[in-house]
């Protein structure tokens, strides 16, 4: 039991770690720009995973889970770095990394559609309070504002468009891997994958020198070891730990990385921020709950392993 709970606790450690990542990116991206800051971010933390979950032995990794794990992985990871990167300013980052955060929704959604899953009726009212959230997110300080709402997304629509794209994909990535990745674990290669697609693009578009400095440096060595020591230390909790409790704290990960986002990039948050971040983690938990109960009677239907089934990222 002291080792299970050991175990726990590591788990959660990965919760707080991904939930600092927005602010993080977006401390890096004001120094070293969103493209070569990202590039940065993922070139170390590929160096922290070899070093701790290690690469594995590819031989043995199912073809279609390497080809499509690392399309679907590599094309989140873009749009999760670069949405926050571009975005104009530090709430900005905040409300961009909350519309990434609709991926559980979408999760359900498409493990519905695609995988067979079963659900019962709590899956509509979840989706529905999920996007609602996000639209009072949007809103600004008025809150529930189509008008405000449509500005806002104008204002950048580059950053909001990379984010929701990246929930999409990233359910999709959940949804796919959880049927042919055969049990194995290729975060290593394809956040080695990512930081190349990311150099590529730097130095393709004319990407400006990277002007380090200790400020960038810290940024740069935090977002790295939350990402890599954030994935190590999921590993341990969904292995030899209380997956329960782990489901369910990562499910506030919204509202954590809110918080650390806004103490790390002084942005101060309205209410009505609070309160549509607190419907988004809401929906989550009702569409997970909507396919919970289905679960142990649907056995035709494939169940995702812990390791897919709950978050792998920062929200990821």
């Amino acid at each position: 039991m002291q080792s299970k709970s050991r175990a726990t606790l590591i788990g959660l450690i990965a919760v707080l770690l991904w939930s600092s990542i927005v602010g993080l990116i977006r401390g890096v991206s004001q120094s070293l720009g969103a493209v070569g800051g990202a590039a940065m971010i993922y070139s170390v933390a590929s160096v922290l995973l070899l070093f701790t979950v290690g690469l594995g032995n590819l031989k043995t990794f199912p073809r279609r889970y390497l080809v499509w794990g690392s399309l679907l992985f590599v094309s989140y990871e873009l749009c999760l770095s670069l949405s926050i990167g571009y975005a104009n300013s530090g709430r900005q980052a905040i409300e961009v990394g909350m519309v990434n955060y609709l991926w559980p929704t979408f999760t359900m959604l498409s493990a519905i559609a695609f995988n067979k899953q079963r659900a019962n009726a709590l899956i509509v009212p979840g989706a529905l309070i999920s996007i609602l959230g996000i639209c009072l997110v949007l809103g600004g300080d008025q809150g529930l504002d189509l008008a405000g709402m449509a500005a806002n997304v104008k204002d950048n629509p580059l950053s909001y468009g990379l984010a929701f794209a990246g929930a999409m994909i990233w359910a999709a990535y959940c949804t796919v891997t959880s049927r042919i990745a055969g049990g194995k674990n290729g975060v290593t290669l394809f956040f080695m994958l990512t930081a190349l697609a990311l150099w590529i693009k730097f130095f393709t578009t004319g990407g400006s020198a990277l002007h380090f400095s200790i400020p960038a440096a810290i940024y740069l060595a935090l977002a790295a070891c939350a990402m890599g020591f954030g994935y190590a230390a999921w590993n341990v909790g969904i292995l030899h730990g209380n997956v329960t409790v782990l489901a369910g704290a990562s499910y506030f990960i919204p509202v954590f990385s809110a918080a650390l986002a806004a103490a790390l990039l002084h942005a101060p948050l309205s209410f009505a921020f609070w309160k549509g971040a607190s419907m988004v983690v809401a929906g989550s938990i009702l569409c997970w709950l909507a396919t919970r109960g289905q679960r142990a009677r649907a056995s035709s239907a494939p169940t995702p392993t812990p390791s897919h089934e709950l978050p792998s990222t920062h929200g990821q």
